[in-house]
């Protein structure tokens, strides 16, 4: 199982900008896609952002498309969430996740083999 350590959180006023880090663990952590997902406080899970191993493929909620970036980093057990134009309704709990299936099972958040602990994300307007 891959463990995921999540970073880079905190407090940030609207219109400001966070960037989270995902470091995975494992001794086989090949052909992962990975991706991030946030629930706020009385809200279900949800999907914000995936990559595909390669990094080639990346997808994005509607929510955040053109204001948060995903990427991989040289080393491919990171990845990072770039977050501009951060608005009050972005706060949340960010969790990182990963799965061999590839990015398409990440999006679909079906099932999905390793999830981070989590890092809070709180935007004051």
């Amino acid at each position: 199982q891959v463990q995921l350590v999540e970073s880079g959180g905190g407090l940030v006023q609207a219109g400001g900008s966070l960037r989270l880090s995902c470091a995975a663990s494992s001794r086989t952590f090949t052909g992962y896609a990975m991706g991030w997902f946030r629930q706020a406080p009385g809200k279900e899970r949800e999907f914000v952002a995936a990559i595909s191993w390669s990094g080639g493929t990346t997808y994005y909620a509607d929510s955040v498309k053109g204001r948060f970036t995903i990427s991989r980093g040289n080393v491919k057990s990171t990845v990072y969430l770039q977050m501009n134009s951060l608005k009050p309704e972005d706060t949340a709990v960010y969790y990182c996740a990963a799965d061999e299936r590839g990015v398409r099972a990440v999006v679909a958040a079906h099932d999905i083999g390793s999830w981070g602990q989590g890092t809070q994300v709180t935007v004051s307007s």
